[in-house]
């Protein structure tokens, strides 16, 4: 059982105030802070003291840290990265590959030679990246397909002399396939066309939320994607997506090919250790438009939104079909002290993210978690009792790999 410092992700998307006042620093930053990493991704990983990386200690002894079944499965790796994810901006339109289309992918750009920190690089290592975003704050986001029939009604409130011809192809086959092929046409749009049809299609949108219209939480989205991203062809995409709006303790998992952009908030971000991005805009960043429509899933409805399975007590558990991890959350309000056992049956992260806890081994070594410090519990661990500080709430998050889903 051991306390970890963590890396700080300084994206320009980030914010200035949520992960310094998390981790109890001067407020503001003098810099975006966008994502604090827990785990041991080879790019930067969690400290367990001034010479240990928690990745030298896991690939020192993978049997002792991971446990057999994690070790043989991962690769002597840690399947999983844990996150603080804050965003003040949005992030890029970007999607993730499947176990196979990565391994292909990998092995095609290794055959190439493309250097594994080229630009142009889309699979820099060969495992597929689900993700799973729960939120602390109120969470905005744009993720999957929105059935095609309601983005027709919100096509037609917008309608302009240049979105008709687009408008008239979705509505003339409104499902999977059209979308894949109004998705295509849009996102290869000639410079000269986008000039022209994305202002149509703002000023459009002024007038909607002036006019307090249906749509008019989309159409804000597309003025201040517009404005930041002007003449992106991920503008029109947003379009094809559906708004989502987290409230705190609720999350959604994205599989391979969803595509998906985060818009504002902060989360706790769980997803396997991968670098595997596929960008679809949004961003000044390589976009591999063949390589995108390979990947993308166009199936299309509603996000599924978690809330969470109550699993024992004081434990909620996100279930998802990823292999590589699992998310759960411990909560106990002011009046409550019961304890909630542990089992050490795999490699595991807390990060404690209200209040402060006490973790009990029961030859009594103890430590005790504030909020922003996180541990990390290997599967040779002996179980452990969580805690609460008496006379104030308490929230902790555990990541664990997929196979340990309670207790």
């Amino acid at each position: 059982m051991e306390l970890l410092r963590n890396a700080v992700r300084p994206y320009a998307w980030g914010s200035r105030t949520t992960i310094a006042e998390l981790l109890g620093r001067p407020v503001p930053a003098p810099h975006p802070e966008a994502e604090l990493w827990m785990g041991a991704h080879p790019g930067d990983p969690s400290r367990i003291d001034d010479d240990r990386s928690l990745l030298e200690v896991v690939e020192k002894d993978p049997i002792g840290q991971l446990g057999t079944e994690c070790a043989d499965r991962w690769g002597n790796r840690l399947p999983f990265l844990l996150k603080i994810l804050a965003a003040e901006e949005a992030l890029s339109m970007q999607a993730h590959p499947s176990a196979e289309q990565a391994r292909e992918g990998y092995e095609r750009e290794e055959a190439a030679g493309v250097p594994r920190d080229a630009k142009n690089r889309n699979y820099p290592d060969p495992t597929a990246k689900p993700e799973l975003i729960c939120a602390l704050t109120e969470f905005h986001a744009l993720a999957g397909f929105r059935d095609p029939h309601e983005t027709v009604r919100l096509l037609r409130a917008l309608e302009t002399p240049g979105l008709a011809p687009y408008i008239s192809l979705l509505e003339g086959q409104p499902d999977s396939d059209g979308l894949r092929a109004l998705f295509t046409t849009w996102i290869t749009l000639p410079q000269t066309s986008l000039d022209v049809l994305l202002p149509e299609l703002l000023d459009v949108c002024v007038a909607h939320v002036k006019n307090h219209g249906e749509f008019s939480v989309e159409c804000r989205t597309i003025l201040e994607l517009g404005e930041a991203h002007e003449g992106d062809a991920g503008v029109l995409a947003a379009l094809l997506l559906n708004r989502i709006v987290l409230q705190p303790g609720e999350a959604i998992f994205l599989s391979a090919g969803n595509l998906h952009s985060y818009l504002h908030g902060t989360g706790v971000e769980i997803l396997a250790n991968s670098d595997n991005i596929l960008r679809g805009g949004l961003t000044p960043k390589h976009v591999d438009v063949p390589e995108l429509l390979r990947v993308l899933d166009f199936s299309c409805g509603k996000m599924p939104v978690l809330r969470g399975s109550h699993v024992a007590p004081r434990m909620w558990n996100y279930p998802t079909p990823a292999p590589e991890f699992e998310l759960s959350r411990l909560e106990w309000a002011p009046d409550e002290r019961d304890p909630v056992d542990l089992v050490c049956a795999g490699p595991q992260i807390l990060i404690c993210t209200v209040g402060a806890v006490r973790l009990l081994e029961a030859d009594g070594n103890k430590v005790e978690l504030g909020r922003g410090q996180s541990v990390w519990l290997p599967a040779c661990n002996p179980d452990v009792q969580v805690i609460p500080v008496e006379g104030a709430p308490a929230q902790l998050f555990r990541a664990t790999p997929g196979s340990v889903v309670s207790g």
